[in-house]
């Protein structure tokens, strides 16, 4: 018996090692502005991902309102096109912002997030991204760290029946680790997380990625990858890989600590229409993310 066992321990480990070697890889639709949804769901099952991140779809960046979502049948439809190809979609974009203490900009926004996690339970979609977003001169930092946790723990509590987890991006002018970590500490709930957008902290703060995952860990949820050079103060986009982002170790970390969230594709073409077409990067991505597995 136990030379049985012993023989079969050379074989779990290579086992485990290739369970580990797959990462999960999805885009974001701000990437291909001008693709419909069937041209979106077909680059993603032709090059090997696995999920979608819906951000916009042509020019409606409001998904509820969108068509492809705009109706009982449409999402039926809409989400049938993906599951047909393999693929789920991972996570709802939404452009809501919970640092702003005006009540009626408050409440538009707070809306537009529990709009959005209606639709993500429709679609099985398990997260719904939301803003920070900024530190605003004329309101002392506690008060905005205020403002974005009880945000943050409103929507948790509208998605507490549902499946949908909601996901404060680090982003605008809160990316530091400290203060992420005391907004996501002061809005501990199960139905609350962070995404953690790796060069977008990195090109603002310059804060080491080991020390970033140490602090913000037990919040991270899902991933933005994208990687940058920066020159004269301004961000120029390229390719994974190709940049001054420190990806390898963020990666390396991630995987280390068994992480099994997807790797998210941000290519902010949408944003930036100079950078390389959707064509030449979605295909690339997967490819090239292989250099860190």
């Amino acid at each position: 018996m136990a030379a049985s066992a012993s023989l079969a321990l050379p074989l779990l480990q290579p086992l485990n090692a290739l369970a580990r070697a797959k990462p999960l890889f999805s885009f974001s639709t701000l990437a291909c502005p001008k693709w419909d949804w069937a041209t979106i769901v077909k680059y993603a099952a032709d090059n090997g991902y696995h999920g979608i991140e819906i951000r916009g779809v042509l020019d409606c960046m409001d998904l509820p309102k969108c068509g492809e979502f705009s109706s009982p049948e449409s999402i039926v439809r809409s989400k049938k096109i993906a599951e047909d190809k393999g693929l789920r979609i991972v996570d709802l974009g939404s452009s809501a912002a919970l640092h702003m203490a005006d009540p009626t900009i408050r409440a538009k926004n707070l809306d537009e997030a529990k709009r959005f996690i209606d639709l993500a339970q429709q679609l099985n979609c398990p997260y719904v991204r939301v803003f920070p977003n900024d530190l605003p001169k004329d309101q002392e930092v506690a008060q905005t760290v205020e403002l974005i946790s009880t945000g943050l723990l409103e929507l948790g509590d509208y998605a507490k029946n549902t499946s949908v987890t909601v996901l404060l991006e680090s982003h605008g002018d809160v990316t530091g680790k400290d203060i992420l970590a005391t907004v996501m500490g002061k809005s501990e709930h199960k139905h609350v997380g962070l995404i953690w957008d790796i060069f977008n902290m990195w090109s603002v703060t310059k804060e080491p990625p080991k020390e970033v995952y140490a602090k913000l860990k037990k919040y991270i949820r899902h991933t933005h990858i994208k990687d940058g050079i920066l020159k004269d103060g301004k961000i120029q986009y390229v390719q994974v890989g190709k940049g001054e982002g420190p990806l390898k170790e963020a990666i390396s970390v991630l995987v280390k600590d068994n992480y099994k969230g997807y790797y998210s594709f941000e290519w902010e073409k949408k944003w930036h229409p100079e950078i390389e077409e959707p064509e030449v990067v979605i295909p690339a991505y997967p490819k090239l993310m292989q250099q860190y597995f």
